[in-house]
């Protein structure tokens, strides 16, 4: 009989620690033996993932092998382990009752009987409980922990231009003044009130007087720098509890930990104050001033002026990965200056970082004429666009395994760093040189190969993501094209670039094209000189 282990785990400190995952595997592994049942490492699924939440992508994969009968039988170490919510162990119960399929729990009874059913929910609605009196525990304990003057500790708790001490006691949980951090705190209003620059240009004279970052490591961003002249606990003012999490505006990976990892900031009347525990290292007066001057440098920025660059946020460059923006060039020749339009790197700008990216700058309007006319292309054969979605749908389900052997290949790759570790151990011990290098070299050799298909795999994946577009788009993108080829506005430019997903990439030399649907002709352009 073959069957399939899940285990779980809610926070990345217990993965870390090596115990709980480890421990739910070999109990469950145990009791498949112990049943007669098969499990391969492929059917092997571990992950860090609330158990509040049914959408977990390890748990996905096994639910597919439920539906496919690819499996006997399911083991899970306890029924809190494969979901909090009574609901949701109901529902992965059912599916796999209906195709015939064993759900076997190592820590209790799982049967179908009254008992067993009764067993089931009682369990999973308790640690559905559990879960919430956790929540609610932390929320409490941080409420009043600040109620009582102490900061919540936490990351939140260090801020530049201050020393904080954590503890409950007497002195403790409180911040004090750091006089060397907060001497360029006070500089920094002072530039700003004062001179009148912008944060872009303190950020630059920063770096320029090798001012030691936050970290004390790197160097000075534009975003540190705002925080610090925006914050109000500069003047004495400090506020907890001012943000929840929610669902992300933007997500860069699609299987990111948790599903609510945006933070969002809760109305200022719901912020808790508290009173004396951050010094004043500025006047309220001072920080009101400086507030009115990024207000006036905000409506002073060159970057309000308004200018339409349609490949924004569609082109990068080939030499150091980073966006190209849109910018307004200015040119003097006698009398007459010319202003045109213009797309450079990002990593050209000292500001984003010190080593500048040798990637040139380029006409916007010679860019955005050649990179249209191919989407043009596309767009006017609608019947060859939907034929190519058919065919990436196609290749996408019969991939659907994909995810499954790059766990897979992690797995082995993370047991041979594991064997290299008990190799120099074992050289430390014994020191034979000669079976040290030949296992090391072998080792290497393994981990290179495993390290290629991980990035292949990672490859076909994300081909396989970018296919899934809506088809309703691409038709919508594609009649607005065929019909008002001469009348296209600005935003419906930019529909048609983002229902393709226009990608545009740029080495110095060739201009090249991708997106969603392969570009038949003129995928890559030669640059003029």
């Amino acid at each position: 009989m073959i069957a399939a282990i899940y285990c779980r785990v809610s926070t990345e400190d217990q993965e870390k620690e090596g115990t709980s995952l480890q421990s739910q595997m070999n109990g469950c592994l145990n009791k498949a033996h112990e049943l007669g049942c098969e499990v391969s490492e492929e059917h092997t699924f571990l992950e860090t993932w609330s158990g509040a939440e049914l959408d977990r992508p390890q748990l996905v994969k096994v639910r597919n092998l439920i539906r496919q009968k690819g499996i006997q039988a399911l083991v899970c170490y306890s029924t809190d382990r494969l979901a909090r919510n009574p609901i949701h162990i109901a529902i992965i119960a059912e599916e796999c009752e209906r195709r015939g399929i064993q759900l076997i729990f190592v820590t209790e009874p799982m049967d179908n009987s009254p008992e067993g059913q009764l067993i089931r929910y009682v369990k999973g609605y308790a640690a559905q409980i559990e879960r919430e009196k956790i929540k609610e525990r932390t929320m409490r304990g941080k409420k009043m922990r600040a109620m009582t003057g102490k900061l919540p500790a936490g990351s939140h708790a260090h801020l530049y231009g201050y020393d904080y001490i954590p503890g409950n006691g007497i002195g403790e949980g409180v911040r004090y003044i750091n006089e060397s951090q907060g001497h360029w705190v006070r500089q920094m209003f002072k530039w700003l009130i004062e001179e009148g620059i912008s944060t872009h240009a303190i950020t630059y004279r920063l770096r320029d007087l090798d001012v030691p970052t936050p970290s004390e490591k790197g160097y000075w961003v534009e975003s540190t720098v705002h925080k610090i002249l925006t914050n109000p606990a500069y003047y004495g003012k400090t506020y907890a509890l001012t943000q929840t999490y929610g669902e992300p505006k933007y997500r860069i990976k699609p299987d990111a930990k948790r599903k609510k990892s945006g933070r969002i900031w809760k109305p200022k009347e719901e912020w808790l104050e508290i009173p004396n525990v951050t010094p004043p290292i500025i006047s309220e007066d001072i920080f009101e001033a400086a507030q009115k001057q990024l207000q006036r440098n905000r409506q002073l920025s060159k970057r309000n002026a308004k200018r339409q660059y349609l490949l924004n946020g569609h082109i990068y460059c080939r030499k150091c990965n980073r966006s190209f923006w849109g910018y307004l060039h200015s040119a003097r020749r006698g009398d007459k200056q010319y202003k045109y339009r213009r797309y450079h790197c990002s990593g050209s700008l000292k500001i984003v970082s010190p080593i500048r990216c040798a990637n040139r700058t380029y006409l916007a309007d010679y860019l955005e004429d050649i990179v249209w006319q191919q989407v043009v292309k596309i767009l006017s054969q609608p019947e060859l666009v939907l034929a190519e979605l058919q065919r990436k749908e196609q290749e996408a389900k019969a991939n659907s395994f994909l995810e499954s052997d790059l766990e897979r290949v992690k797995i082995q790759l993370a047991n041979r760093e594991k064997q290299k570790t008990r190799v120099w151990r074992a050289f430390e011990l014994t020191g034979d040189e000669e079976t040290f290098r030949r296992d090391i070299a072998m080792l290497d050799r393994e981990i290179k190969s495993l390290e290629k298909e991980v990035s292949h795999l990672e490859e076909r994946i994300k081909d396989i993501e970018q296919s899934r577009t809506s088809v309703t788009d691409i038709k919508r993108a594609c009649e607005l094209i065929k019909g008002n080829l001469g009348v296209l506005s600005f935003e419906d430019k930019r529909l048609a670039l983002e229902a393709l997903q226009i990608k545009v990439w740029i080495d110095g030399i060739f201009v090249t094209i991708e997106g969603v649907i392969p570009i038949p002709q003129g995928q890559i352009v030669p640059m003029p000189s």
